[in-house]
């Protein structure tokens, strides 16, 4: 063969190459949906679709579910917001990971766990995402590009708080989470940041053609606390027309068992109540929840404004609910109904989606029990893209061809230590403490869970029955290590002498960290200010000790007696790093 007919075939051959490339990445676009993906923060059923509460104010997450399937029995994984985000994203279960609660750390527990966004990447995806998705972290190995820089492992843009803190909630106590907090703002939604800021980067992203399938996550933050918004979201709900919560009944703990009234009552409530906060509180949540809404309307129109609303899977979900008051608590960590039950839906467009071609039918509402641990299989089995084995949830893909399919299963919500949880069936509720106390409720007659069953003889079969469907083992709670524990705050004597303790709150571990090249003496200061030892921490030793939030430890030098600084304890555990060398002045 002659040198230009050699020429000439590698030509071909590389531009026809290069073209057969390119038709398998354009075959491989065409089969795949875009997926985004929208969790809102802390969002309880109050919205206008579920009917959680008739004042809520929320016309695009309504429009939303009218659009696609509304899951109006979808419950969380675990009734916190790590155990939750952790099990939606890895697909694994509280019971599976060990991940229980917010203090332990995702990355030590599960090192190598797969996350949705990077499976996605795995099968052709580029995996974008702005917001808060994780726990206060983004995991910046599990995506493509993110905003704020995925390398900042900070995941909120520029927010708009008030100069002077608190606004209108006094702070109890150091028990007090410290941005349990609520105010109208003197602000633009663009002054404000936060959530317009990850609305506007996640609109400008679907505003866009792109070479490649995309998964997008947009993590909406409110209505988490603090419920500072924009002036205009709090206009339309006067405090004189607030509402008490449907759900609140003053009397709803007698009928609970021990553990079930320890879970109840808190400080939160009995403290707002005592500072006439509680409507403020509930129109704080209300505005709050109105401001996400006009930021998922955002996002909303910027997809079916744009080239992508064909091809794009929209699910919304929230990774756990709020009381409000109901069973006389403020905040999480239940495993009733006002904290398991979330927003839940799925809006598929025709021919989108491999795994359901006809897409979903516009206002279809389905009341079986799903768990948000069924996100992950169900987003790949939709796409096409091959199922991760080790996921925990069954794929809610019959359920959006037909909500009335067959459906065995119940959703479990744990709570923060193993063996506690809420089973959510079709019609029932069991509550289950480790202990082994129990809650039944009939929820198609009693929502609000006003009425316990589990005493009552004519329901022993029931409560048999669904013991039978709970989970037989679960992992053991995987206690999160020192370095990733929060640091208190070093005051060395140039800044003042160790003050007395104000304890005021549970006990929990705190652990000192001896970094002197000496020893030192470690003292607990009494509510007169009079110091009691509590041992030696030798050079680079570590002591762990019970202590409560309000407690002051004053460290001393053991040879000399010379007090070298102190800690003040906050409101979680924690370590206490006691420094090399004692600061010179402030």
């Amino acid at each position: 063969m002659n040198i230009f007919f050699r020429n000439l075939l590698a030509i071909t051959i590389a531009f026809g190459g290069a073209f057969f490339e390119e038709a398998l990445m354009a075959d491989d676009k065409a089969g795949k949906p875009n997926i985004l993906f929208i969790s809102m923060d802390d969002l309880n059923d109050w919205i206008g679709c579920m009917g959680g509460n008739s004042q809520t104010i929320t016309p695009n997450l309504d429009r939303l579910a009218a659009s696609g399937v509304l899951f109006t029995n979808a419950h969380c994984p675990g009734a916190a917001c790590n155990p939750s985000r952790t099990a939606i994203m890895t697909g694994l279960s509280p019971a599976t990971s060990g991940l229980y609660e917010n203090g332990q750390n995702m990355r030590e527990i599960l090192p190598d766990a797969e996350l949705l966004p990077q499976h996605f990447r795995n099968h052709g995806y580029r995996a974008t995402g702005s917001g808060k998705l994780l726990h206060y972290f983004i995991d910046a190995r599990s995506w493509d590009n993110y905003f704020p820089e995925k390398e900042t492992e900070n995941p909120f843009p520029r927010t708009l708080y008030p100069d002077k803190r608190p606004v209108n909630l006094p702070r109890g106590g150091p028990w007090q989470y410290v941005e349990t907090d609520w105010a109208a703002l003197d602000a633009t939604d663009e002054e404000f940041g936060g959530d317009w800021l990850v609305s506007k980067w996640v609109g400008e992203q679907l505003a866009k053609e792109h070479d490649q399938p995309f998964f997008l996550a947009c993590g909406i933050y409110r209505p988490h606390e603090p419920w500072f918004v924009p002036a205009k979201y709090y206009e339309p709900f006067p405090l004189e027309d607030i509402q008490i919560p449907p759900g609140y009944k003053e009397d709803d703990l007698d009928d609970l068992p021990p553990a079930g009234k320890k879970r109840g009552p808190n400080r939160y409530f009995a403290h707002i109540r005592e500072h006439d906060q509680w409507k403020k509180g509930i129109q704080g949540y209300l505005a709050s929840i109105y401001f996400a809404d006009a930021m998922l309307g955002r996002v909303l129109d910027s997809l079916e404004n744009g080239p992508n609303k064909d091809n794009t899977i929209v699910v919304l979900w929230s990774d756990h609910g709020w009381h409000l008051g109901e069973k006389q608590h403020w905040q999480k960590f239940t495993a009733w109904r006002a904290v398991t039950r979330v927003p839940l839906m799925v809006r598929i467009p025709e021919k989108a989606a491999p795994g359901l071609p006809k897409g979903t039918k516009a206002g279809t509402i389905c009341d079986q029990p799903v768990n948000l641990l069924s996100i992950f299989p169900t987003l790949t089995e939709l796409a096409g893209v091959p199922k991760k084995p080790t996921n925990d949830g069954p794929s809610l893909v019959p359920l959006l061809a037909d909500p009335d399919a067959d459906w065995n299963h119940v959703s479990i919500t744990h709570l923060g230590e193993p063996a506690s949880y809420g089973l959510s069936a079709r019609d029932w509720r069991y509550i289950h403490y480790a202990g082994g106390d129990e809650e039944l409720y009939q929820i198609t007659k009693d929502p609000y869970e006003w009425t316990n069953l589990a005493e009552e003889p004519e329901y022993g079969g029931k409560l048999k029955e669904l013991r039978a469907l709970a989970p037989a083992t679960f992992a053991s709670r995987k206690e999160a290590s020192l370095k990733s524990l929060p640091s208190l705050r070093w005051h060395s004597v140039a800044k003042g002498v160790a003050p007395p303790s104000k304890p005021d709150g549970n006990p929990f571990p705190v652990t000192f960290q001896n970094r002197r090249s000496s020893t030192v003496e470690l003292f607990w200061m009494d509510a007169k200010g009079n110091p009691k030892s509590y041992g030696i921490i030798a050079s680079g030793k570590s002591k762990s000790q019970q202590s409560r939030p309000g407690a002051v430890w004053k460290i001393a030098d053991t040879e000399s007696g010379e007090e070298l600084g102190h800690f003040r304890v906050g409101d979680r555990k924690a370590k206490a790093v006691i420094p090399a060398h004692r600061d010179k002045k402030l």
